[in-house]
């Protein structure tokens, strides 16, 4: 009986905090032109979810979230306008099912350290780098061909400078580094203030790792 309340309350727990992270990803301090976009906490729900019941569970949560941000994308900012063939896929994979799945990471220090506010930090900075080479991976292969005209756009010595000194894929590679990294930065950083103004609270810090909120 015990058993099935706890996974009935992890379920709910579950639920509550995806929810969460979808209304906090709503929540946009800054956004790109051509997509990706500076949100207020909104991986921080998977991270907590990730330490309270273990890397499977966080990855499973992580790849639901991914699937209700690619569904969002779709439907609300038509994220996939102009995509075709198996840009399609690769898209649905990079930039949202399996960018998102990998937050699920951020518990994979949990006890090996005695610093639990630095193991989930640790934890949560190495997911976040993970998503960031998801979408790394996705603007150089799908987007690269539009490293020239974003470089023109910037118009200043920067700019001038990138073009001037690359070309071809090298030139894509680094569009895909600047453009995705400029965004992602500031999502860690915010992340992590997150993180650890949660883990400063000594009852929630303590419900967390023991893997329940309810008491």
């Amino acid at each position: 009986m015990k058993k099935v309340r706890a996974r009935t309350f992890r379920l709910v727990t579950s639920g509550v905090l995806l929810g969460l992270a979808t209304v906090l990803s709503m929540i946009k301090v800054f956004e790109l032109p051509f997509g990706g976009s500076i949100t207020l906490f909104s991986m921080v729900p998977i991270f907590v979810l990730s330490y309270m019941y273990g890397v499977r569970w966080g990855l499973l949560c992580g790849t639901v979230y991914g699937v209700l941000q690619m569904v969002l994308g779709a439907t609300t900012t038509q994220a996939f306008a102009g995509v075709n063939g198996i840009s399609v896929p690769v898209m649905a994979m990079l930039d949202y099912i399996v960018a998102f799945m990998v937050l699920g990471f951020a518990g994979v220090f949990k006890n090996k350290m005695k610093n639990q506010t630095l193991s989930v930090v640790l934890g949560s900075t190495f997911a976040v780098f993970l998503r960031f080479l998801c979408h790394f991976f996705s603007g150089w292969i799908l987007w690269g061909g539009y490293a020239a005209s974003f470089f023109e756009g910037l118009s200043n010595s920067f700019g001038n400078f990138m073009l001037s000194s690359f070309n071809g894929q090298l030139l894509a590679v680094l569009y895909s580094l600047v453009y995705n990294g400029s965004y992602m930065l500031f999502e860690l950083i915010i992340s992590i203030l997150g993180v650890v103004a949660i883990m400063m609270v000594k009852p929630l810090r303590e419900k967390i790792i023991r893997g329940n909120l309810a008491t």
